[in-house]
């Protein structure tokens, strides 16, 4: 006879069984390849006074994802923090498949990039993988509207088909999102450019940046729509387009820009994916989504940007 005092028993979650129970976890026969990321040009800023912060900023957010990983980063350029440098250990190994992954700090493809990272995986015969860069990524435009919100240029909050546009002259009512690459790193932005227009609620249009026909032609649209506020939006995260180019830009097309993508825990995001859809194709039958993703380690909340 059950006693009617007692509580019924707790329910809890059932966990999945097996290695394939943590959508990141991966055989055990892969090791754990060495994350090196891929710095486009050199370690020092343009002005070769100060140190180019993006490389060691990602490794450490990527790290609080990925503890367990060796994380290091390379610059293509220069003669300090040398991605050849960040390879040359990585030599094939007996009973490992893999030996590293290479995640290229770009945000749509970069041919530039993309050959020089080849040849320094041939000059080091490295045995590694190099994965797509991060982008296109439906997440960032959300670093891209962070980014126009942190400069005033648009309201923080999200709202679908309303124009979250103040009457006010700092608020914009047009942006370009500006690729650094040719044309396939625009049509990367132009997906970015979309999902950008639905958070804001108004025209936003790609461009390429290393192109000023491209920009004018853009402008020339924007105006036609009654934009008379344009802002730049680069989706690069930096060392693609310098700052000082950006500026250059913008007041030649009587434009306002905001920051780079610059680095954030979004990015780190993106990159730690990257990496896990490398272990995923050497046995991971399921490919793990954003939302997967395990939270900083010791962190309860995870970071918005």
């Amino acid at each position: 006879m059950q006693n009617p005092d007692r509580l019924p028993p707790r329910d809890l979650p059932r966990r999945r069984s097996g290695r394939h129970r943590n959508p990141l976890s991966f055989d055990s026969s892969v090791g754990t390849p060495t994350l090196v990321l891929g710095v486009p040009g050199t370690a020092r800023d343009d002005s070769g006074d100060g140190a180019n912060p993006i490389g060691p900023q990602m490794c450490d957010l990527i790290r609080s994802y990925r503890p367990e990983v060796t994380i290091r980063y390379g610059c293509t350029g220069g003669d300090e923090h040398r991605l050849v440098d960040a390879l040359a250990d990585l030599t094939p190994v007996e009973g490992r498949p893999l030996a590293g992954v290479v995640v290229p700090l770009v945000t749509a493809p970069h041919p530039a990039m993309n050959r020089a990272i080849a040849s320094a995986v041939e000059a080091t015969r490295a045995n590694v993988r190099v994965t797509d860069g991060l982008g296109p990524h439906p997440m960032l435009a959300e670093v891209l509207h962070l980014r126009l919100a942190e400069a005033g240029y648009v309201r923080a909050d999200r709202m679908r088909l309303i124009s979250v546009v103040a009457p006010n002259t700092m608020m914009t009512d047009g942006v370009v999102v500006g690729a650094a690459g040719g044309d396939e790193a625009v049509s990367a932005a132009g997906v970015t450019a979309v999902l950008l227009a639905a958070r804001l609620g108004i025209t936003v249009l790609p461009a390429d940046l290393e192109n000023e026909a491209s920009v004018e032609a853009v402008m020339g649209q924007l105006r036609q729509a009654g934009c008379v506020r344009p802002v730049i939006a680069p989706s690069v995260l930096g060392p693609e387009f310098p700052p000082d180019r950006l500026v250059a830009l913008a007041e030649r097309f009587g434009a306002r820009a905001c920051a780079p993508l610059g680095a954030g825990s979004t990015l780190a995001k993106i990159a730690a994916l990257r990496y896990a859809e490398v272990l995923n194709s050497l046995g991971i039958e399921e490919s793990p989504t954003a939302e997967d993703l395990p939270a900083p380690t010791g962190s309860r909340h995870r970071p918005e940007n």
